[in-house]
């Protein structure tokens, strides 16, 4: 962040060059914008960078070039984003084996099986992709695009609906959406093997919908969003030895946190996301100081958990 155009190292004066033959090979006379510290220098040493200058006095196509910082895909990765339940589902419920981009639903509840055993393994799981499931497809649709609490009167209205085509007894109530409300309409189809076999993929997305709702995890993602909003608020208005002040009493040990305080992976993706969307930062005795300490703090939770896990072995 420290680096201005004219002083740039190396391996980046070299990516201006390759950046300026590339749009002379294009014809383009380039407009720059820039997100980020390091894109801002990049741009301003292109638009100075003598061949380029030339290139733009001939070339007749314009373009548009915008440079953004990749830091701030952290900020996207680390970050909790509510208003999507598709996020919240992908996020909390477990990965299906094999892929990157499903999760396993317990299907336990739609048999007779009678299991406590939450990972029970008797009965396949069900998934979020229903490709040949035109109900399901539409409803994973207003997962992603719809905020959570329209997204689940959706997945109660295909519920209803489906119910409705089978002739099941379902009674529809208005107002809120409860997670107890979907499971008590998923029973209806549960005795039914043609209306299960209609209507599978909409029972696994709804299902899908339910263990996220009720999965403990879920409240701690909340908590991390309400955090995020607090943070870029504050890093608006403080400095970031402040915004570190105030994340320390929050690093506890293992034998002072309660099932609602953060856990060190916790932390790690928290202090991810500060540095993402903080941007520039003096650097200072007083930053210094702030650093250090949530790092003795941050070490010190780590050496007391009497198992790591796999993120922090990874770390350690």
């Amino acid at each position: 962040a420290e680096v201005g155009p004219g002083a740039l190292p190396t391996e980046l004066r070299a990516l201006v060059g390759d950046l300026c033959s590339l749009f002379a090979a294009l014809g383009l006379r380039e407009e720059s914008f820039a997100v980020g510290t390091l894109s801002r220098v990049i741009a301003a040493e292109l638009a100075g960078y003598a061949p380029a200058r030339n290139r733009r006095r001939t070339a007749t196509n314009k373009a548009s070039v915008v440079f953004v910082d990749r830091t701030l895909d952290l900020a996207g990765a680390v970050g909790h984003h509510g208003d999507s339940l598709a996020e919240k589902i992908l996020s909390v419920l477990p990965q299906l084996p094999g892929h990157k981009t499903d999760v396993m639903v317990n299907m336990a509840e739609l048999t007779a099986l009678q299991t406590a055993d939450g990972t029970c393994s008797i009965i396949a799981p069900g998934c979020l992709a229903q490709p040949n499931d035109p109900a399901a497809r539409a409803l994973w649709e207003s997962f992603m695009n719809l905020k959570q609490k329209e997204a689940v009167m959706e997945a109660r209205r295909h519920l209803v609906e489906a119910a409705s085509r089978e002739n099941l007894p379902i009674k529809m109530s208005m107002g809120r959406v409860t997670p107890e409300q979907l499971s008590s309409y998923i029973q209806l189809f549960r005795n039914n093997l043609k209306a299960l076999e209609n209507h599978c993929g909409l029972l696994q997305l709804v299902l899908a919908t339910v263990q996220t709702l009720k999965h403990p995890q879920t409240s701690k993602w909340d908590n991390f969003l309400a955090f995020e909003r607090l943070l870029l608020q504050t890093i608006g208005e403080s400095e970031m030895p402040s915004v570190l002040s105030q994340l320390l009493p929050m690093i506890k040990s293992y034998n002072e946190r309660t099932k609602d305080d953060y856990a060190c992976e916790d932390f790690l993706v928290l202090l991810v996301y500060m540095y993402s969307v903080v941007g520039e930062i003096r650097s200072g005795k007083e930053l210094d100081a702030a650093e250090e300490e949530v790092k003795k703090a941050l070490v010190q939770a780590i050496c007391n958990e009497p198992e790591l896990s796999p993120l922090l072995q990874k770390v350690t």
